[in-house]
């Protein structure tokens, strides 16, 4: 099922950035096939003639809140889902707008998803950036500083849980700490990543509006687009536990000429969510051999063992900086500097290709 695979002639961004010749490793989607179910829904709902303005269905609420119950074992009110036509990132920044002004800074961890800091750039917004604690344990490799945190006395956190980028699962008892720490400013935890926990995680990924108990000042992002790796049709889902804030995101995106429902997003939505489970278990177990291929290559460059995602954190200095390695070995990483300045020297790597190019590029890595 995950075996070859080529991404020419389909506009991708991934590998248009690494340039000809070059194994892409660095943009956060996955070069294997999607689920079928997907492709079909979208075949059968593109042969209708009908592409008008769509509406947000009771019916997609209650599923997403089925995939949480079926997968994560928790228990979400189809009353929270927002169905937002647009990726997470783009509703970091509207919530942003939701709950200005902000009574403090908006804070963030670094190493960080470099797109916190963007958003609240554009937003204009004071910020404060806090380094994780490291322990230098790639088993467990960072802590969230808790007490830092609500030393800032935030206005918004901003959490990418599992983490981005080391695929470290937060425990459940920090993710609630965290609330408290932001309390009363909002938590957003971007879970995007959270539905590819790795079978040997040894770890649940905690749904931070569900391990709250459905706190007001709690919202959980997540989205089908890393999942099931469709990122190329922008929709994402908002568990929202408190009525005011939905109505204050529904008015902000009003103002944008934006509204909840979507049309093709929806659709592959609707079809992963509906059908995908099957496929996503056969993946999981694709990235953990895919895993343990590249942790046993890169060996003690390894900052992190990832238990969720396709994501690998490294140090840089065995390996040389992304620049050197694009052009010396021909293998495009993310620069860790992308994720704050916490992530200098070091490197992000995407395993999440079929095993024979892994191995391709994790010779060109290793290579003397």
């Amino acid at each position: 099922m995950f075996g070859r695979f080529s991404r020419a002639g389909t506009g991708s961004a991934k590998w248009a950035r690494a340039g000809a010749g070059r194994i892409a490793m660095g943009v956060a989607d996955m070069d294997l096939p999607g689920p079928p179910a997907v492709g079909a829904a979208l075949r059968v709902r593109a042969g209708h003639p009908a592409f008008g303005y769509p509406v947000a269905e009771a019916a997609d609420r209650v599923l997403v809140a089925d995939w949480y119950r079926r997968r994560h074992g928790v228990e979400v009110d189809p009353g929270w889902v927002m169905l937002l036509p647009f990726a997470p990132g783009t509703a970091v920044r509207l919530l942003l707008e939701a709950v200005r002004p902000l009574s403090g800074p908006a804070v963030f961890v670094t190493p960080e998803w470099g797109g916190f800091a963007r958003v609240c750039g554009a937003a204009g917004v004071a910020v404060r950036e806090l380094p994780l604690l490291e322990t230098g344990d790639p088993a467990d490799p960072y802590r969230l500083p808790l007490a830092e945190v609500a030393a800032a006395r935030p206005g918004l956190v901003l959490l990418s849980s599992p983490h981005n980028p080391s695929g470290r699962i937060w425990p459940a008892a920090d993710v609630r700490a965290l609330a408290a720490a932001a309390a009363p400013g909002l938590l957003v935890s971007d879970e995007v990543h959270g539905d590819l926990r790795h079978p040997d995680a040894g770890a649940a990924q905690p749904v931070a509006v569900a391990v709250t108990g459905g706190a007001a000042n709690v919202v959980t992002l997540n989205s089908v687009g890393k999942t099931f790796n469709v990122s190329g049709l922008p929709s994402c889902f908002a568990l929202v536990p408190d009525a005011g804030l939905r109505e204050r995101l529904a008015a902000v995106m009003a103002g944008f000429g934006l509204w909840e429902g979507g049309l093709l997003g929806a659709v592959a939505q609707r079809a992963a969510l509906a059908e995908g489970g099957p496929w996503l278990d056969g993946l999981l177990g694709h990235l953990v051999r895919a895993r343990e291929l590249a942790v046993g290559a890169l060996g003690g460059a390894v900052l992190a063992r990832p238990q969720s995602s396709y994501l690998l954190w490294l140090d840089g200095a065995g390996l040389g900086s992304r620049e050197e390695l694009l052009t010396e070995r021909h293998v495009e990483l993310a620069d860790g500097a992308d994720f704050g300045a916490a992530g200098s020297g070091r490197l992000r790597l995407n395993f999440a290709l079929p095993l024979d190019r892994l191995r391709t590029a994790l010779t060109r890595l290793t290579c003397e």
